[in-house]
């Protein structure tokens, strides 16, 4: 008697190549851009071991100098303007980061995106390196700490236009929402790899908490090479759908690729062009302020929480990470919500209305108690991260497909790279007015992120009134 299928194997023979491929390569760039974020992290982590509170500890007998109260500090983080070092560091990173942004979706589109992309990652894995190297190398330069950031700022601008194009014409309008919320959570997931791995390492030899995140996006990005296919690459695959691949794409995606198939798209969208797509500009600006806030977090949070709820540094890192637990539920919500209603500008203002009172309310009562502070960092972390993830993954590919370009898949990448550069440039803002605003009291950094929230709430407001949303981000 001739045996059936076990229904493993059955499961797995359901599936076509051209599911596999597209499952494959979701994977592949979840992979990476987790990576990106898990080299960005530990910098906000070592902050607190770079300079903390030296009179709590025992001084060893035969350590040289006098002062008392720095002698545990790393140099040059030991000065009173320690903060402002912290902002100058962060900025260093974030500057560059913004200004190569609108630079790299350029180079997306006319350079093979496997190259690209593993070329970004090895030299970011070398500049997290060099960071963590400092202190083997017993530098105590600004300079160099500050050279070696923006490096990193500037390679890492690679990642996000690159992987975003590899996915961003895959799933219909219908789904692209959910999918891409739960693709998102690379960002959250890389954050709390970040934060553990550093916070290993941080008490005993800071240095190593760069290290081994290097070691790791330089490893993503030798995988890049080998096994990423890129998406003019993947056509001859692509020819045979079957009905098993609803679960990564839909009718509508089927029929674009059809007529893609039978069209030329060669010629690239210039930034001007970009720029007149309906709704560019004004998510763009959103984002800004909208990243504005979700950075600083992603910066000074751990500083935070040891300044004020008095964590040792690796305690403090791992709480930190509860905020990016609650912006990976913030990211998928979004996009289901958005999907369901249809309107990804509407769902990014109810988050970002409820956004603000959250703010004032884990400044005051967040430290309370361990319950509230856990509690209040997984809703700030949902709500502050919700529309930033929306905007940056799901409008960039509706704006990035928009009907105004006939087809013209090839402007996805530069209308990622201007959203996500301008929400780059709050990306930088915000930890720099940190570091500035923070001598003066946690309350008025606090004020400037409910600030930036209401800021970017009334640019959404202003397109409805406009009238400037496209249709097919909110109807």
């Amino acid at each position: 008697m001739r045996s059936s299928l076990a229904p493993g194997i059955r499961l797995i023979t359901s599936f076509s190549r051209d599911s596999w491929y597209r499952g494959f390569t979701l994977f592949l760039t979840f992979l990476f851009y987790t990576s990106y974020h898990l080299s960005r992290k530990p910098i906000s982590i070592v902050k607190s071991e770079l300079h903390k509170n030296c009179s709590t500890l025992i001084r060893p007998p035969n350590l040289n100098g006098t002062d008392n109260e720095t002698w545990c500090d790393w140099a040059p983080f030991d000065q009173d303007n320690y903060q402002t070092l912290f902002g100058a560091v962060d900025n260093s990173f974030l500057v560059a980061y913004a200004i190569g942004m609108f630079f790299s979706g350029i180079f997306g589109e006319r350079v093979p995106l496997r190259y690209y992309l593993t070329t970004g990652m090895l030299l970011s894995g070398l500049f997290t390196c060099l960071f963590g190297l400092g202190f083997y190398w017993n530098i105590h330069s600004i300079w160099y700490y500050a050279f070696v950031q923006a490096m990193n700022g500037l390679v890492q601008t690679t990642g996000w236009p690159a992987v975003v194009a590899c996915i961003g014409n895959w799933f219909g309008k219908g789904k692209r929402g959910f999918i891409m919320g739960v693709w998102n959570s690379h960002t959250s997931v890389g954050n709390i790899l970040g934060s553990l791995i550093a916070g290993i390492f941080v008490s005993s030899a800071w240095g190593m908490s760069f290290i081994v995140p290097g070691i790791i996006i330089a490893s993503t990005g030798i995988l890049c090479f080998f096994f990423l296919q890129e998406d003019n690459e993947k056509e001859p695959l692509l020819q045979n759908s079957s009905s098993s691949e609803e679960i990564f794409s839909s009718p509508g995606l089927s029929n674009s690729i059809s007529s893609e198939s039978t069209e030329e798209h060669t010629e690239a969208i210039s930034f001007c062009g970009a720029l007149r797509i309906p709704g560019v500009m004004e998510f763009s600006l959103c984002l800004l302020f909208a990243k504005l806030v979700s950075y600083t977090f992603l910066y000074w949070l751990p500083l935070y929480i040891s300044n004020v709820a008095h964590f040792d540094p690796k305690e403090a890192g791992d709480m930190s990470t509860l905020f990016d637990v609650g912006g990976i539920v913030g990211g998928v919500v979004a996009g289901l919500v958005s999907d369901q209603t249809g309107g990804r500008a509407s769902t990014c203002c109810v988050m970002l209305i409820v956004a603000a009172p959250m703010l004032f309310l884990y400044n005051h009562i967040g430290q309370y108690s361990l319950a509230t502070t856990i509690g209040m960092l997984l809703v700030c972390g949902a709500l502050v991260n919700g529309p930033y993830a929306l905007i940056t993954t799901a409008v960039s590919a509706d704006l990035g497909t928009h009907e105004s370009l006939s087809g013209n898949s090839r402007a996805l990448s530069t209308v990622t790279a201007i959203i996500d550069g301008t929400g780059s440039i709050g990306a930088a803002l915000g930890p720099l007015l940190a570091g500035v605003i923070s001598p003066t009291g946690w309350n008025n950094v606090f004020f400037m992120l409910i600030t930036a929230d209401i800021l970017a709430l009334q640019y959404l407001s202003h397109m409805y009134k406009e009238g400037a949303i496209p249709v097919d981000c909110v109807q």
